[in-house]
């Protein structure tokens, strides 16, 4: 399969560099459903494996219709080595297969900066503000840097928001999110952070672990995530596995909590990528696990399975808490 995929994969890469590809996203018409793609740990394919990520974007790219994909979130490390220039060709090749086709957020992991200092420096040399600022659904971000940013989308007669936070990020980063999500009262949340969760809870050492001044995803709750009523998913990576949690928001709501990563699996992790399929007529969300480079589906009952999430217009009383600036 990988060896089919790398000979489309030229021939479409050779159409971008010679800019004959200039695709527009496409409203699905009466749609009744639709899917968020998770893209989990990147790092092993930009550095070793990058026909793998290629792979990746190449099938969310050609199956985007298919299966009405409104959104890509990419959880973070992005590369394996922040200050490698080669790894980020690697990763922006195959981030530029989404551009004008399908809406895609970026944030740095541990993997992505120089962690001592946050340096970021080549992450917002590839996934600059500068990268974004063009495309409708790209809602600004915090500061200079692309490293905390915020996109926006609509499916099935409901807003979208997805708020992208920096790896284990500071508590002035919390507050400017906290501000975000109160400006859009009317928009449903997902937050994406690449510290969060580990497979039976809320990570407790994402900046105690690295001695720098951040929040673990412990605390990332408690500041944030449990006080805004409009959040109802929080998607991670960073830690080996999977694992799910629901828990309650000061607003008595239902909030998502997943980890997604499979960085430690053989060939850099298989190229598994993780679709959310919204299913308004149910209130469900279908989870499916699925592999480009293998072409299957992975069964097992933590990567395929559905959850229950109320999306009935009736009960979207999500209203801004008191003091919204």
């Amino acid at each position: 399969m990988l060896i089919t995929y790398g000979k489309r994969v030229a021939i479409v890469i050779s159409l971008v560099v010679l800019g004959c590809v200039a695709l527009a996203v496409e409203d699905t018409k009466a749609e009744d459903n639709f899917s968020v793609v998770l893209l989990p740990d990147t790092q092993n394919y930009a550095e070793k494996f990058p026909d793998t990520y290629v792979a990746q974007t190449l099938w969310i790219r050609e199956h985007r219709k298919e299966n009405n994909i409104k959104f890509v979130i990419h959880l973070g490390d992005i590369v394996q080595t922040p200050t490698n220039k080669p790894e980020w060709e690697n990763a922006d090749r195959a981030m530029r297969l989404l551009d004008g086709v399908v809406p895609y957020s970026v944030a740095p992991g541990n993997h992505d900066m120089v962690v001592k200092n946050r340096d970021s420096s080549l992450y917002n040399q590839f996934f600059s503000p500068a990268r974004f600022a063009n495309r409708p659904w790209y809602g600004g971000h915090m500061d200079e840097k692309n490293d905390n940013n915020f996109c926006l989308f609509e499916a099935c007669g409901m807003k979208f928001m997805i708020i992208n936070l920096e790896f284990a990020p500071r508590d002035e980063t919390l507050k400017w999110a906290s501000g975000v999500a109160r400006r859009h009262p009317e928009h449903r949340v997902i937050v994406a952070t690449h510290c969060y969760m580990r497979p039976d809870k809320r990570d407790t050492g994402c900046a105690t672990s690295y001695n720098i001044a951040g929040n673990s995803g412990e605390q990332i709750w408690q500041k944030l995530i449990r006080k805004e009523p409009n959040v109802f998913l929080v998607v991670s990576g960073h830690v080996l596995g999977v694992g799910l949690q629901t828990s309650t928001n000061d607003a008595g709501g239902k909030v998502l909590e997943m980890l997604t990563d499979y960085q430690g699996l053989p060939n850099g992790g298989d190229g598994w990528l993780r679709s959310l399929q919204f299913v308004p007529g149910e209130n469900k969300i279908h989870i499916k696990t699925y592999s480009p480079l293998l072409d299957k589906q992975n069964m097992d009952v933590k990567e395929t399975f559905t959850v229950d999430y109320d999306m009935t217009l009736a009960k979207q009383t999500l209203v801004a808490p008191k003091g919204t600036p």
